[in-house]
């Protein structure tokens, strides 16, 4: 039988045997944290056993799990504030990210900080494990208002509006943060990965 079946007939007490590990995964790749990973994936369990009587089985039982989780992981940034007061952030903030990585007077690209051109078999490396590490030490050392716009969008592949709408982001600034984001995301892996 095929346990990720729409079927819906397996029951609630497997349901942490067959996807704990797979959601764990989920919700750490999100968080960076594993015990806040792991109680994301409690909270989800608990409240999907909850409401397993409403559960359509339009989808599977780990989609299902995985919309529940997806749903935790946002109300666990929006708990934590992270998001809070972005435009004062951001604001504050500009210079010395502006400083750091451009020219003040025409925005390029400062030589010690201008993007490298990485080995060709770059596109290779990301399925490496070693490199997925790598990576998760790059966002957990990005500031914690840019993390869940970064994962949201580039590992969970959301589009804009959704982002924007889940986040309460004006378009402005959804777009602010993930510049931020993608140039701290490029340092980094060209520094710990790419070019070492």
């Amino acid at each position: 039988m095929d346990m990720d079946s729409a079927s819906g007939n397996e029951m609630p007490a497997r349901w942490l045997d067959l996807y704990g590990d797979y959601l764990y995964s989920l919700a750490f790749t999100r968080v960076s944290h594993r015990e806040t990973a792991e109680d994301l994936v409690q909270e989800t369990l608990v409240a999907a056993i909850q409401a397993h009587g409403s559960f359509r089985q339009q989808s599977s039982v780990k989609t299902w799990l995985t919309s529940i989780l997806t749903h935790k992981i946002i109300d666990h940034y929006r708990k934590r504030d992270v998001l809070k007061n972005t435009v004062e952030y951001l604001a504050g903030t500009e210079d010395g990210f502006t400083e750091h990585f451009f020219e003040k007077d025409n925005g390029h690209w400062l030589d010690a900080s201008a993007p490298e051109p990485w080995h060709e078999g770059a596109d290779a490396t990301i399925d490496q494990q070693e490199f997925q590490q790598v990576m998760q030490q790059c966002i957990q050392k990005m500031p914690p208002r840019l993390v869940p716009v970064f994962i949201a969008r580039f590992l969970e592949d959301q589009d804009a509006d959704s982002i924007c709408k889940d986040h309460a982001l004006s378009s402005s600034n959804y777009w602010v943060i993930l510049h931020r984001a993608k140039v701290l995301i490029r340092s980094c892996l060209e520094k710990n990965w790419f070019l070492r």
